[in-house]
């Protein structure tokens, strides 16, 4: 395999790390990116390259199982944790004082609705929106929910920790994330806008988010994989572990940042970047 190719991997891989946790679709960059300039379905046809995108969405699933290791061996069940404990992010001490810990049924609740209707249109998917147009589309829509969400969402937080969750909202997060199933909507950008309109912090939603996003994610790319293992050729194994290995260090590194900062920075400026990269990409490619 040329050199030329597995940079290609890297780059693609480097932009699903940044992109995955901030809430300006990865898939919709990584599509944007490809189509536009890295052209790997040229290289390896479209199915293979619409399955790399999915699977080295696995390197941001490694990253955050390892930030919130702790939360996922308390969700199973292994361990229990004291309820005063550190921030896996920010590193500061931080008690839970209201409405106990996440349960793993939380969880499940706010996975069905998006996870039924991926099985049931998993095809249709990956066959007709995985393109440039549908992308803008959902890049300016979900910039929109967005902006609704900073602007008109609850003046008074009534989830400040994402173990302050309750059922009632976490289906409605849940409901919020089948937007994300559009490419460009942006599985963070839908489940964190849902999160604030249902009267979540900002943090406690990008939490909620990324808690979700690992048996999602794993989903997805494991129906991907059962579904398309025989493209897996060994020419194109290089390419798969470049990109996955550059989206586990980037996403580690994005997802930190993010969620420092998340509670200063709200939605606005994401939203308003994502118009402008739709409206850049239409001019001047269109």
């Amino acid at each position: 395999m040329e050199l030329l190719t597995i940079i290609k991997a890297i780059i693609l891989g480097i932009v699903e790390g940044l992109t995955e946790f901030a809430p300006v679709s990865s898939t919709g960059h990584m599509i944007i990116v490809d189509d536009m300039w890295l052209k790997s379905t040229e290289l390896f046809g479209q199915y293979t390259a619409n399955t790399f995108k999915v699977v080295i969405q696995l390197g941001s699933i490694l990253a955050v199982v390892v930030i919130f290791r702790n939360r996922f061996i308390e969700l199973l069940g292994l361990k229990r944790f004291s309820r005063k404990q550190l921030d896996p992010v920010t590193e500061e001490q931080t008690q839970f004082e209201k409405g106990g810990h996440l349960k793993l049924t939380q969880v499940l609740v706010g996975l069905v609705p998006a996870g039924v209707l991926g099985v049931l249109f998993n095809d249709y998917i990956d066959e007709h929106l995985f393109s440039t147009s549908t992308v803008l589309i959902g890049l300016v829509v979900g910039a929109v929910l967005m902006i609704i969400a900073d602007l008109f969402g609850p003046k008074k937080i009534q989830t400040e920790s994402v173990d302050q969750i309750t059922y009632k909202q976490a289906l409605g997060v849940g409901l919020v994330q089948c937007f994300s199933l559009w490419p460009g909507f942006s599985r963070s950008g839908s489940t964190i806008s849902g999160g604030v309109l249902l009267g979540m912090s900002h943090r406690a939603a990008a939490d909620f988010t990324f808690i979700m996003a690992v048996p999602i994610m794993a989903g997805a790319s494991l129906l991907s994989l059962m579904k398309n293992w025989q493209y897996f050729t060994i020419d194109a194994l290089p390419f798969f572990i470049a990109g996955f290995i550059s989206a586990f260090v980037f996403a580690l590194l994005s997802m930190r940042f993010f969620l420092k900062l998340i509670n200063r920075i709200k939605l606005l400026p994401f939203a308003i970047y994502r118009i402008v990269l739709a409206a850049v990409v239409y001019f001047v490619f269109f």
